[in-house]
């Protein structure tokens, strides 16, 4: 909380909380939806709105809708427009200035985070943040190295789940010929689990002494993270059966004498896109295969959004600062200790913490982005 010495202060903090709360109002173009929220209004006010039931309802329904998001934005806007006031009656209530500035600055301070909530509400509110997600680990070139490196990646993210009380399950797991892991993917379940994942979508690179290099040489690994959402049956994923290769081979995970004695585990390939997806947690082969169709879709489905966005943009002369896909975070062990977002900046020295969970500063910048309440201090150089 901001430390306001006098009403001076106080009132030129509250002016800074209003021009940023005008700032966010208008790049959200509220003021055309209050407009159409008045618009709707007045079309149900007419004796023949019900004539048409379809038409009515949709209509209703959007009333509400708009209703929903706008009504905390109109009454903090109240609020700071009568903050002024409240600053004037308090110090005439308060015997003492500082007690007075003390009392309004935690009420201002209050008014900034329910502001940061609602921001942070909106990056939340995605078509598909509220689904599952289907998380997807694959170590990179570079064999041991790589392979132990997604299997630290997956032992963070367990951590991590574990702490939001995500539940998760195990579709697949590909074990190294040494060490670690060649591909994991884990089905994740919890409140607004893809739109918070949605910010380790991309390439992680470490940066480390070789614990498998006698030489103690320092080497840099890769493994990429694929986040996608756990789509369900109202949506319609048009694959065909002629696009698709289909493999049965021997699982080699915990199952037991069963599964790890017949060929139930499922390898499809979309050949059109060269998406490879596969499963193994259950014993039987039309089980595995079934989840896996699952998980191809649910791909392809994510693959069709990030186009259309790209497209979009395209035709809107934006360019993308980063590419889908492409490197998002390093993780240096050696020479020095840090972990650092490439798209927001944010890192820390901390990094035994976030080997063990501690992701939550890393996805909260990623998602005040989203909202407009992050900025760079700077151009993002990659680490060394």
């Amino acid at each position: 909380m901001a430390d306001y010495r006098n009403s001076m202060e106080l009132s030129k903090g509250a002016t800074d909380t209003r021009a940023n709360f005008d700032r966010y109002w208008d790049s959200r173009g509220l003021d055309a939806q209050l407009a159409e929220l008045h618009d709707l209004e007045s079309d149900m006010e007419r004796p023949d709105f019900w004539d048409d039931a379809d038409r009515a309802r949709g209509i209703s329904m959007k009333k509400a809708d708009l209703e929903k998001r706008l009504e905390p934005w109109k009454v903090m806007r109240s609020e700071l427009t009568d903050f002024p006031d409240l600053i004037e009656l308090t110090l005439e209530e308060y015997d003492n200035e500082k007690d007075a500035v003390e009392s309004l600055g935690k009420d201002l301070a209050g008014l900034n985070e329910r502001l940061e909530g609602l921001l942070m509400a909106e990056a939340l509110n995605g078509e598909d943040d509220s689904r599952n997600a289907i998380v997807t680990i694959n170590s990179g070139a570079g064999g041991t190295e790589s392979q132990d490196w997604a299997d630290m990646l997956l032992r963070m993210y367990s951590r991590w789940f574990e702490d939001r009380g995500f539940r998760t399950e195990t579709l697949d797991l590909q074990d190294g010929e040494e060490a670690g892991i060649k591909a994991a993917s884990l089905m994740v379940k919890g409140e607004n689990a893809f739109g918070y994942l949605k910010s380790e979508n991309g390439v992680h690179r470490l940066v480390r002494i070789s614990p498998f290099d006698s030489n103690k040489r320092r080497h840099t690994s890769f493994a990429s993270v694929h986040v996608a959402p756990d789509i369900d049956d109202s949506i319609e994923i048009d694959v065909e059966e002629k696009d698709l290769r289909v493999d049965t081979y021997r699982a080699s995970g915990a199952g037991g004498q069963h599964i790890n004695k017949t060929d139930s585990a499922i390898r499809i390939t979309h050949i059109p896109t060269g998406v490879v997806v596969q499963c193994q947690n259950e014993r039987s082969q039309h089980k595995n295969r079934s989840t896996a169709m699952k998980m191809l879709k649910a791909r392809l489905y994510e693959m069709e959004k990030a186009k259309l966005t790209e497209d979009a943009e395209s035709r809107a002369g934006e360019k993308r600062d980063v590419a889908w896909g492409s490197q998002i975070r390093s993780y240096v062990f050696h020479p020095y200790k840090m972990v650092k977002d490439l798209r927001t900046g944010y890192e820390t020295g901390n990094v035994e913490g976030v080997m063990d969970g501690n992701l939550d500063g890393f996805v909260e910048a990623y998602l005040k982005s989203l909202a407009g309440i992050w900025e760079k201090t700077g151009p993002i150089e990659d680490v060394e």
